[in-house]
C-alpha cells in the first residue's frame, strides 16, 4: 500500500516537491506484519470487529421482508380468531407467553394478544377496521378467504409452523356413542372415503362454494343432537338459506350413514360450544381442535372437565392473515 502511494506521488511529481522522500528506504509492509505479533493481533481485531459489525446490521434490520407486512418489535400484536371452546384469551395469552420464553426464536408474534370473535364475518370485519392486526385461522380456511377478499393475504414471517388436529367431543358419559364415532372414523380412513371427501370439499374445491349435504333420515333410529358453528368454511358451513355444507357436515353425514343414527344439527356460536354440550343442549360437538405439534400450549388445553374426545379425522396448519400494504 506504501508502495503504491509513493509510486503515484513520484509520478505526479507532487510528493516530491513536498516531502522529497528519494533517500527513505523502501517499506516492505510484510515484512514489518512477521516482525511485530503486536501488528497482526490489530489487524485481526479490526477484522472481527467488521464481521461483528455486518452481523449486527442484518438483525438489527431484518432480513428483508419486502412486504413489510409484520409489525414493529416494540408493538403487541392483536391476533383476531374464533372463540376456542374452552380456553379464554387471557390463558392463550399466558401459554404463548410461556412458550415464548423457552423459544429460541423469540418475537412478539409467539406472545400476542388474542382477541375471540364469535363468528367469522365480526372476524374479518375486525381485520378490515384495524381492530386486529393479523387473524389466526387454518390454511384451508385461508386459502378460501383470499380467493373471495382480494384485499387479504397469508403472512409467513415469524409464524409458528403448528397444526391442529380436528376431533368430536361428547360428555364423558358417552363412551359408546364415541366408540361408534372412533369405529366409523377408522373405516373411512381405511377405505379411502375420508380422502375423497378432503378432495371434494377442500383440496380440489377452488373458488366454488363448498357442496351443500344431505344427511340421511333413519326410520326408527334415535336422534342425535350435533352442535356445529356453521361458520368456518370450507369445513364447517351452514348456507344463507340454512342447508349444511362443507367438509365437516359430509364426513358427519357419512358418519351417520356408518352408525345408524340420525344427526339432528343445532348451529351455535364458536364459544359457546362448550356449554351447549356439558348443559345437554347437544350430545356431540362438531368441531374441536387439539394440537398436533405445538409447542406453545399442552395437548388438551382446551378440552372441557368432564369432555371425551374422539380420534383425529382431520389435520391442518395453523395460518396468519393480513389485509395487504
Amino acid at each position: 500500500m506504501a508502495k503504491d502511494f509513493y509510486a503515484s506521488g513520484r509520478r505526479s511529481g507532487l510528493f516530491y516537491q513536498t516531502f522529497k522522500p528519494a533517500r527513505l528506504p523502501a517499506i516492505n509492509l510484510e515484512r514489518r506484519k512477521a516482525r511485530f505479533p503486536i501488528f497482526r493481533r490489530a489487524i485481526l481485531m479490526n477484522k472481527l470487529f467488521a464481521a461483528l459489525l455486518a452481523f449486527f446490521l442484518v438483525f438489527a434490520t431484518g432480513c428483508g421482508d419486502i412486504n413489510n407486512n409484520h409489525p414493529s418489535d416494540n408493538k403487541k400484536i392483536n391476533l383476531g380468531m374464533i372463540s376456542r371452546m374452552n380456553v379464554s384469551e387471557t390463558l392463550l395469552d399466558t401459554y404463548f407467553q410461556q412458550a415464548s420464553s423457552r423459544m429460541s426464536q423469540t418475537s412478539n408474534l409467539y406472545a400476542p394478544k388474542h382477541i375471540f370473535f364469535d363468528n367469522m364475518s365480526s372476524l374479518i370485519a375486525a381485520l378490515n377496521a384495524g381492530q386486529v392486526d393479523r387473524i389466526s385461522t387454518y390454511h384451508s380456511v385461508a386459502n378460501y378467504l383470499l380467493i373471495r377478499n382480494k384485499n387479504l393475504q397469508i403472512v409467513d414471517t415469524l409464524v409458528p409452523k403448528v397444526s391442529d388436529s380436528f376431533c368430536c367431543a361428547l360428555r364423558a358419559d358417552e363412551s359408546n356413542l364415541k366408540q361408534e364415532f372412533d369405529a366409523a372414523i377408522n373405516e373411512m380412513m381405511s377405505d379411502g372415503s375420508l380422502n375423497s371427501l378432503i378432495k371434494t370439499y377442500i383440496t380440489d374445491l377452488g373458488d366454488n362454494e363448498p357442496p351443500t349435504v344431505e344427511f340421511p333420515k333413519i326410520n326408527g333410529a334415535n336422534t342425535i343432537k350435533i352442535a356445529v358453528t356453521g361458520d368456518l368454511p370450507p369445513l364447517d358451513l351452514i348456507s344463507a338459506d340454512g342447508k349444511p355444507a362443507g367438509f365437516n357436515t359430509a364426513m358427519l353425514a357419512a358418519i351417520s350413514r356408518r352408525i345408524g343414527k340420525n344427526f339432528e344439527l343445532v348451529q351455535v356460536d364458536s364459544g359457546a360450544r362448550a356449554a351447549a354440550l356439558t348443559s345437554n343442549q347437544v350430545d356431540v360437538v362438531f368441531w374441536v381442535t387439539v394440537p398436533l405439534n405445538n409447542p406453545l400450549a399442552p395437548p388438551d388445553f382446551d378440552k372441557p372437565d368432564g369432555v371425551i374426545l374422539t380420534q383425529p379425522y382431520f389435520s391442518d396448519e395453523i395460518a396468519h392473515v393480513a389485509l395487504k400494504k
